[in-house]
């Protein structure tokens, strides 16, 4: 097949690995109505196999040639308009750490929603023709794609150094002097390390640093704000599905623990179980591919319009600032207490020591879950379980703690909680 086979709404697998050619291929696909999937290239065969069944694409690009041959046609055969906006968003796989991953379908967008869709993420992150993108995390994810995205629809240029190594990006930095980058918390740390060992790279050609994917240590957050430029540095909330909120880190600084307020166009709220909802504009609304039954149960209306959940617990203050207190499949019932992992890990992140931190409930004949708790990094048991009794009420309190060198975590950098059990019973078992 070749690209003029391709129709409007047809589905493109992408199965190779991330570069400038493949952001400029999907831009390319998005502008002619076609939809290409982002996937995994350590998918096992078996894996491939099965989402490929339920994707049903018209063509799966597995190859470098394929992926340039492509480029090529989409700009020779087809009559799109060179410089249009994207008639939609990729279709990226949600994580499915609660279940088998599901294609996030925006649909075909007319030209005011498209043109809508391009502007919003220009207007909130200032994309321009002088921008440097500098891409860490894999570009079949969401937000790595969606920055380089919005740097090359500027006119903007994006460098990929390939995989996430802190020296390979402290020297992409120092040549090719970026001007914004996405990050996860993981990455942040290991450069900090990086840099406290072999020097810190001049900084000040960022104006924009954003950050997303999991819950970001303290300690973290205030050397990301110390390194770079004022008012460089953001973190944002979302999904696969979508996006929530943005924030500046002063803005944390006043309020910490805050994810921001609503990004503009949105609204966001909390129903009487603690549930967050977002009500979006129509060029942000999706559907699951083949799953109509999931779709309805993510969608309701509200006075703000159709809204959205991912099923995360958390609350909006007065001035709608939105605070996260979990993930709904993270929750821990202990003695018949909701106990939520990221307050947990929020109160005792802030003890000096503590690098990274996990909790997670295991099984319990007396009390239905244990919390328990991974730690990272120096620190003593007693400090941390003298700081739970003066910070948290007593059912919130790990009951055990357990010291990683690393917690298992996925390549957007969410910790792995169903792993952490196997983990820890790996370390208290010891070698053989």
């Amino acid at each position: 097949m070749d690209a003029r086979e391709l129709a409007p709404g047809s589905r493109v697998a992408l199965l190779v690995p991330g570069s400038v050619a493949y952001a400029e291929l999907v831009i390319a696909l998005l502008r002619h109505g076609v939809f290409p999937v982002p996937m995994d290239v350590k998918l096992t065969p078996s894996e491939r196999e099965a989402l490929l069944a339920d994707l049903d694409p018209a063509l799966v690009v597995d190859s470098e040639q394929q992926l340039a041959d492509l480029h090529e046609q989409l700009g020779h055969e087809l009559g799109a308009e060179p410089d249009g906006p994207p008639r939609g968003r990729p279709i990226h796989l949600t994580s499915g750490t609660t279940g088998r991953p599901k294609g996030v379908f925006s649909g075909l967008l007319d030209r005011a929603d498209a043109e809508a869709l391009l502007a919003e993420e220009r207007d909130l992150w200032g994309f321009g023709p002088d921008d440097v993108n500098l891409v860490l995390g894999p570009l079949h994810h969401s937000a790595p794609l969606r920055f380089a995205m919005g740097t090359l629809l500027a006119g903007g240029r994006v460098v990929v150094p390939g995989p996430f190594e802190p020296g390979t990006v402290t020297a992409a930095i120092r040549e090719h002097r970026p001007t914004s980058m996405f990050c996860v918390p993981a990455h942040l740390q290991r450069l900090f390390v990086h840099w406290d060992e072999h020097g810190t790279p001049d900084l000040t050609c960022f104006r924009l640093v954003a950050h997303a994917g999991a819950p970001c240590p303290e300690w973290v957050k205030r050397r990301l704000v110390e390194e770079f430029p004022d008012d460089a540095t953001w973190e944002f909330y979302g999904s696969t599905e979508g996006q929530f909120t943005a924030c500046r880190s002063e803005e944390w600084l006043e309020r910490p623990g805050t994810l921001g307020r609503a990004r503009p166009g949105r609204t966001m709220t909390a129903d009487e179980d603690g549930h967050l909802w977002c009500a979006v504009p129509r060029h942000a609304r999706f559907s699951y591919l083949s799953d109509p039954a999931k779709t309805a149960q993510a969608w309701r209306d509200t006075e703000a319009g159709p809204a959205f959940t991912v099923g995360d617990l958390g609350r909006v203050d007065e001035d709608g600032y939105v605070f996260l207190d979990g993930r709904r499949e993270d929750l821990i019932i202990t003695g018949g207490v909701n106990v939520y992992p990221a307050e947990v890990e929020r109160v005792l992140g802030e003890v000096a020591g503590v690098e990274d931190i996990a909790v997670f409930g295991v099984d319990d004949e007396r009390w239905g879950q244990r919390v328990c708790a991974a730690v990272v990094g120096p620190v003593r048991e007693d400090t941390l379980r003298a700081h739970a009794r003066e910070h948290l009420a007593p059912a919130k309190r790990p009951k055990d703690y357990h010291r990683l060198d690393t917690l298992p975590r996925t390549a957007t950098g969410k910790v792995r909680r169903l792993d952490l059990p196997e983990a820890v019973n790996a370390l208290l078992k010891g070698p053989g």
